[in-house]
């Protein structure tokens, strides 16, 4: 029997003897806190005509924005979470989000009316 191609992770074949494959480079950057620029909205589409605070722009790993949705929830005493790049608070609470952002340091920008 042959080798067992279970193992591959879809290497292209190179004829570089230089070549080095990295595994993991799809890693995503993280930034300061203090030097993301957050963009903060209401967002009532596709909801049933029910509030909710989207958080866009926030650039860093899943868990570290899952903390921060955890973290804003229990400051606004709501549900949401993070999903698709965005977090989401249920509700409007919007100031509350914007003061606790500046606190931690981040350059929010309001968006929407």
């Amino acid at each position: 029997m042959g080798k067992s191609k279970k193992n591959r992770i879809d290497v292209v074949y190179s004829t570089n003897p230089n070549f080095d494959f990295a595994e993991n480079s799809d890693e995503v950057q993280d930034i300061p806190f203090n030097e993301q620029k957050l963009y903060v909205l209401i967002d009532r589409k596709n909801r049933g005509g029910k509030s909710v605070t989207l958080i866009e722009g926030f650039i860093g790993s899943d868990q570290d924005a899952n903390d921060l949705a955890k973290k804003m929830k229990q400051i606004c005493g709501v549900g949401g979470g993070y999903k698709n790049g965005e977090i989401y608070i249920q509700g409007n609470h919007r100031e509350k989000i914007v003061r606790y952002l500046q606190k931690l340091g981040a350059l929010v920008k309001l968006k929407g009316g």
